[in-house]
Order: C-alpha cells, then sequence, then structure tokens
C-alpha cells in the first residue's frame, strides 16, 4: 500500500486506534498530525501496523 501526502490514515498505535493527516510522505517515512493538539511526529513506515488508508470514494459507494 502506497501512502501520499495529504492522505488520512488510521493505524494501531500505543494508546489504540490513531488517525492521523500525512503531512509529508516519502520512501520510508511519514510525518503525521494526529490533530489533537500535539506536535506532529515522524515514524517510519515499517513502524505502523494495521494502517487503512481512507478513500471517499469507496465511501461515495458504500452510501449510494
Amino acid at each position: 500500500m502506497t501512502i501520499h501526502s495529504g492522505d488520512v490514515i488510521e493505524f494501531e498505535g500505543p494508546e489504540g486506534t490513531t488517525s492521523a493527516l500525512v503531512l509529508l510522505a516519502s520512501g520510508d517515512a511519514l510525518i503525521l498530525d494526529t490533530l489533537d493538539g500535539s506536535t506532529p511526529v515522524s515514524v517510519l513506515t515499517c513502524e505502523l501496523e494495521g494502517v487503512r488508508v481512507f478513500d471517499p470514494v469507496a465511501l461515495e459507494l458504500l452510501a449510494a
């Protein structure tokens, strides 16, 4: 799965499921904003478990 800058992702973190906006994506690292007022964090993509990328097209298909 490829993650791009601007994607909204959900992943399993130390405190449970976390949603974040991908501010910057490179080949092996991401800068994430969890939109909770905290400082954005950088993570290696290999460290993320159970990543799901929000797909607005799929949501529209489900709503139709």
